[in-house]
């Protein structure tokens, strides 16, 4: 069978719960203490609001709230239309069996493809659209859903003692999911995906007692940074995105001013900024969700996108260009599209 062009058809989004404000992350011990002097300038200072999963909301369940509306738009059953499902899940679980079976038992499908992926962090949607076209290649699978959890900031980060914890209030959590089908929607013109493996090494979990996850113990689960590395990885941060962008836009042969659209994963203001202007596009160019929503993690892409095209704020014929950068760095990925409002 001739390969066809894979295309976005439309997008689904789902928060879990009510908004969650800043005051949850205050510590009453911390009263009579100097103010961070960071803490008021607009570029430090926390999102206003973030969502948080419930204790007993599961990541399967999440991304079949996130696709049913989006097959009732299209009138289309799960069930006969989906040949392929991705999903990356931040915090998984089930780790036995995998989130995808049981997100393909929720929405009621039988897909042929289910690739749970648990690396690509933050830029792990791009990844996704790029292990979907070589899955649909052959034309065999013509249909594809591929979904974004971000469940660790009700899970991890709103944890009594590392809620705390100055980095605690930037996450919040959410799924995104994007459908696709071969010669419809918005046509993905194309993925630059890039791993560094050896920076890996400079994030991960940390126990006070330094104990296995899983294994039984004293005090909370935190995720952190390497301590000395902090300045690195913001400079690689800031250099992997747009460095990407400009690639895949000279695969594209077109300069990074006819990016009519960016959507990036979005870790703080900063980064936000420093990409906007490396890549010399107006802020009101590069839409992001982090005041309402905060950071989202790999669902930020899906999410924010999603958002935009109920919002109309994406017009027919705009390039749209993705990109993120993951962990501490070992992975960036930049996808584009060309957007089709039909």
């Amino acid at each position: 069978m001739q390969p066809g062009i894979v295309g976005i058809v439309d997008f689904g989004s789902y928060l879990p719960g009510e908004p969650v404000g800043p005051e949850f992350f205050r510590d009453e011990s911390d009263e009579g203490k100097a103010a961070d002097p960071l803490a008021d300038l607009p570029l430090f200072r926390v999102p206003p609001a973030r969502h948080h999963v419930a204790p007993d909301e599961q990541a399967a369940g999440m991304i079949a709230e996130a696709a049913r509306p989006l097959f009732e738009r299209l009138g289309r059953d799960p069930a006969d239309s989906v040949d392929v499902l991705i999903t990356n899940v931040l915090l998984p679980d089930e780790l036995f069996t995998g989130i995808g079976a049981r997100a393909a038992h929720a929405l009621g499908c039988s897909p042929e493809w289910i690739v749970d992926l648990h690396n690509g962090g933050c830029a792990s949607f791009m990844y996704m659209l790029k292990l979907a076209q070589k899955i649909m290649a052959d034309g065999s699978a013509r249909t594809a859903l591929v979904a974004n959890v971000q469940n660790s900031a009700g899970q991890v980060f709103a944890q009594s003692e590392v809620r705390k914890e100055a980095h605690a209030a930037y996450p919040g959590d959410g799924c995104g999911v994007a459908y696709l089908t071969v010669d419809g929607g918005s046509p993905v013109l194309g993925v630059r995906t890039r791993n560094i493996p050896a920076h890996a090494l400079d994030l991960g979990l940390e126990t006070p007692d330094g104990r296995k996850y899983w294994e039984p113990g004293t005090g909370q689960m935190d995720i952190r940074f390497h301590p000395d590395k902090t300045t690195e990885i913001m400079e690689r941060g800031n250099t992997l995105v747009p460095e990407l962008v400009q690639k895949l836009c000279a695969d594209l042969g077109e300069p990074p001013s006819a990016i009519d659209v960016l959507v990036t994963n979005q870790p703080n203001r900063i980064f936000l900024k420093n990409w906007s202007e490396a890549l010399g596009l107006a802020p009101e160019r590069h839409l992001d969700t982090f005041d309402h929503l905060g950071n989202l993690y790999g669902a930020a892409v899906p999410i924010t996108l999603d958002r935009a095209a109920r919002a109309g704020r994406l017009r027919d014929g705009d390039l749209v260009m993705m990109a993120g950068f993951a962990h501490a760095g070992d992975f960036a990925a930049a996808g584009a599209l060309r957007w089709s409002a039909r």
